[in-house]
């Protein structure tokens, strides 16, 4: 027998002394206390069983009576879904549309400064930052059109 099915086995004996019993203790201060072992001056609590799913209903919800959707109404559900998807491929390619215009404009704009005597200098740096920004924004724009016509074309 191998080691772990050993420990399931030995661990199914040891079942019925995994429920503790609770002791809870308040304290001139009003310090709450609780312990699984007597404390001077503590109670005992008396805890009522949680909930659980009895099997009977665990074989109910994965059987063939569980609840179904007729078809028109998944038809409606599936265009709804469909035209909120449709709605949130057009925003994200408004968005992909002004995201590239900015890109273009930072491009075509480099950032400058002046320094004390007058003279103009590229700011290479902040161009950079702000270039990487821009390109950023575009492809995280291309990624949910990619994403947003995956799943258009899954929901035919």
């Amino acid at each position: 027998m191998k080691l772990r099915h050993f420990f399931a086995i030995w661990s199914l004996f040891f079942i019925g002394y995994a429920q503790a019993e609770i002791y809870k203790r308040v304290d001139a201060d009003g310090h709450v206390t609780y312990s699984s072992t007597p404390l001077k001056g503590g109670k005992k609590l008396h805890l009522a069983p949680l909930p659980t799913l009895s099997h009977d209903k665990v074989i109910k919800a994965n059987s063939a009576d569980f609840p179904r959707v007729d078809s028109a109404t998944q038809k409606g559900r599936d265009n709804t879904r469909r035209q909120i998807l449709e709605d949130e491929l057009a925003t994200e390619e408004i968005a992909l549309t002004e995201s590239r215009g900015k890109l273009q404009t930072a491009a075509q704009n480099p950032e400058i400064y002046t320094d004390k005597e007058g003279k103009v200098f590229q700011n290479v740096s902040k161009q950079e930052e702000k270039m990487n920004a821009l390109q950023e924004q575009v492809q995280m724009h291309e990624k949910n059109i990619a994403a947003l016509k995956t799943e258009l074309s899954n929901s035919k």
